[in-house]
């Protein structure tokens, strides 16, 4: 035997194994499925805060802390090239953070335990322990520096002492309750203080009982101040806004500028010379359900105000002023995208910065910078710079996670309904999606009305978009719907379903799961509908009106709207749109369709919702439950205990993905 040869041949077959071994570890690891244990590991960025140099931006982060079964927040920054990215707090409930105008600091508002009240704090940018600024019994909501960084205008609102006795609460407004805010009385209106960031010194600036104050803005010589209020004889009656100046001293007379309708987003802006001031303004009390805000200027000294984007129809939000106050930059919600774009103040047309499919839905300025919180189908939201017509990634909170995932492909979906309305969406894929075969669907509708299902992948708690994900990852083609109501296809087309609830939406929807079977991808006899919110009151409305979906999920839902008068948070809506139930019964009855036409009903339906929702009540699902119930359809009832109507609790939602699918799986993946 030649030992010689065979010494060659084995050292041949190590080097060609080593070669192999190395060449698979230089590959990187399979892609796997969304799965419901990745949920908590998912970050959310909000509130981009851009330091005065621009080489910073300040941003909150929330995650999961499962071993304390909570929601947290903390704040980072990251550099404007991208190389650090730094956390600054540790916290379970840092956010708001602000730069001081000399860049030097940073605030933010945090809750600690020892105290449980919310404080303002304050970091030193070059490093070191926060410290606290306030210590206010009051709760503060918001928080501005005066341009000269020695004073701060607070917006609080009375508090009850956290180790007090419980005391009866008197009811004395037309608007009495509010989500997670409980029940409302004269002590819930804010107001605002003036605080002395040396001395610690706090005093009222304005103190009218009557009247809730908010959204302060510093005129940049710091002169004066511009609030929004509403002196109305009952402003909890009334969608109008007072816009106020005010110098910042006690004693001093708060002098009206002028009263416009309320916007979804309120905020003021002053332009850098001080002459102007910007703000947001939405449609007639009547409307304002399905208000487009627009974008307004208003000399400061008085005068007609300018609305600068009446001529774009469609809703604007989160505008900011350029450095030589020449333009207005602000997002535009627009069919399936929500992109940045910017119009001259003195007038003409609005220039769209950013084109494809994306949703960026918060930015800011400074040092000739300017900062994007940017989503699509497929990346969280996260930081970015905005470099002349593109963009660059700079935050990557969620990008190791995501590189894991094998996601589903996203595409539009246009379809017409009976009465030849165009009706846009999207068609989430299961990620080995085969063209040619038929998949089990779920119609997954959005909440709102007015918000729009878009090219992002959101993980905040709101949205409710990231299960599409979900789902189509366990097999399901999923089906996202704008139906009329929605925003981004204009006033009308938002303003189509005023006083008409469950009827074109409907149509709508159904009209885009014809389309779909028609395409060859979703299977007709297994449909499957659910959502959250107004996409609950879509369910329940739907399966009332159409017995092909074998499985339903309504999540904070009702049917019987007669029932949610006055026990939710939408009586002045109420009032204005369909009529007191007493003197205009019909539409009451005609909205409350899905309820007393129960009998209907023939899909099993899972109701689910908070012990503590005082949004959409938890009423409303138990009343439907109880109604089909007695029918004999299948049905299961879910209570969160001391869950409002976005959770907070990282099992709650857990448990709510799980059984979502569990009962989805059940009706339209029987066994083979």
């Amino acid at each position: 035997m030649n030992f010689q040869k065979l010494r060659f041949i084995g050292f041949a077959l190590l080097c060609c194994l080593l070669a192999n071994a190395a060449a698979l570890a230089d590959q990187a690891p399979p892609k796997r499925l969304l799965s419901v244990d990745d949920f908590p590991k998912l970050k959310v960025v909000e509130d981009p805060q851009c330091s005065p140099d621009g080489k910073w931006i300040a941003h909150t982060v929330r995650d999961s802390d499962l071993e304390k079964d909570q929601r947290r927040s903390s704040i980072w920054m990251v550099n404007w090239d991208g190389s650090q990215q730094v956390r600054l707090t540790y916290g379970d409930s840092d956010e708001s953070p602000r730069w001081s105008p000399d860049g030097k600091s940073l605030a933010f508002l945090a809750t600690r335990p020892e105290d449980g009240r919310t404080q303002i704090w304050l970091l030193d940018r070059r490093g070191g322990e926060a410290r606290q600024l306030t210590n206010v019994k009051e709760q503060i909501l918001d928080y501005q520096w005066s341009p000269d960084g020695r004073r701060m205008v607070l917006v609080m609102r009375e508090a009850q002492e956290p180790d007090a006795a419980p005391q009866p609460i008197v009811i004395d407004r037309f608007q009495f309750k509010a989500d997670v805010e409980g029940y409302l009385t004269a002590d819930s209106r804010s107001h605002l203080y003036l605080f002395d960031i040396q001395t610690g010194k706090l005093e009222a600036l304005t103190t009218d009982p009557r009247f809730a104050d908010d959204h302060p803005a510093w005129s940049p010589d710091g002169s004066k101040i511009a609030y929004v209020s509403n002196h109305a004889k009952d402003p909890d009656m009334t969608w109008t806004r007072d816009i106020f100046l005010i110098e910042p001293h006690a004693g001093a007379q708060p002098e009206k500028l002028l009263t416009t309708n309320g916007a979804n987003d309120e905020q003021l802006l002053w332009s850098p010379d001080g002459r102007s001031i910007a703000y947001l303004v939405g449609q007639d009390s009547k409307y304002y359900a399905y208000a487009q805000d627009h974008l307004a200027v208003v000399p400061a000294a008085g005068g007609a105000p300018r609305v600068i984007t009446a001529g774009l129809d469609r809703t604007v939000s989160s505008p900011a002023f350029s450095a030589d106050g020449k333009y207005l930059s602000f997002m535009v919600a627009d069919d399936l995208v929500q992109y940045p774009a910017r119009i001259p103040v003195a007038g003409g047309k609005v220039q769209r910065l950013l084109t494809g499919n994306m949703s960026v839905t918060a930015q800011c300025h400074a040092g000739n910078h300017t900062a994007l919180l940017l989503s699509t189908d497929t990346s969280a939201p996260e930081i970015y710079a905005l470099e002349g017509k593109a963009t660059r990634q700079l935050g990557r909170h969620n990008e190791a996670l995501l590189g894991q995932l094998r996601l589903g492909a996203v595409e539009n979906l246009s379809a017409r309904g009976k009465d030849g309305t165009e009706v846009h969406g999207l068609i989430v894929k299961p990620p080995d999606f085969e063209a040619g075969r038929k998949y089990p669907t779920i119609l997954w509708i959005h909440g709102g009305p007015g918000m729009q299902d878009d090219h992002s992948l959101p993980v905040d708690l709101y949205a409710l978009q990231l299960e599409r994900q979900y789902f189509a990852a366990h097999g399901y083609v999923v089906l996202a719907v704008n139906y009329r109501g929605s925003d981004g296809r204009g006033q009308a087309y938002a303003q189509a379903i005023f006083g008409d609830w469950g009827n074109k939406e409907v149509d709508d929807l159904l009209a885009a799961v014809d389309e779909a079977v028609s395409m060859g991808i979703a299977d007709p006899d297994r449909l499957g509908i659910g959502g959250w919110s107004y996409g609950g009151i879509l369910t329940d409305s739907t399966i009332a009106r159409d017995t092909r979906f074998k499985a339903a999920a309504s999540g904070a839902g009702s049917a019987n709207q007669l029932s949610m008068y006055g026990t939710d948070q939408y009586a002045m809506q109420y009032n204005l749109e369909l009529g007191p139930p007493w003197s205009n019964l019909e539409p009451w009855m005609r909205v409350s369709y899905a309820f007393f036409h129960a009998d209907r009903i023939k899909t099993p339906t899972l109701f689910l919702g908070g012990e503590k929702d005082f949004n959409v009540p938890i009423t409303g699902g138990e009343q439907m439950y109880q109604a089909l119930r007695t029918l004999g359809v299948p049905t299961q009832l879910v209570v969160y205990p001391g869950q409002y109507h976005i959770f907070t609790r990282p099992s709650f939602i857990r448990d709510r993905l799980v059984r979502w699918l569990a009962w989805f799986d059940h009706y339209l993946k029987p066994p083979q």
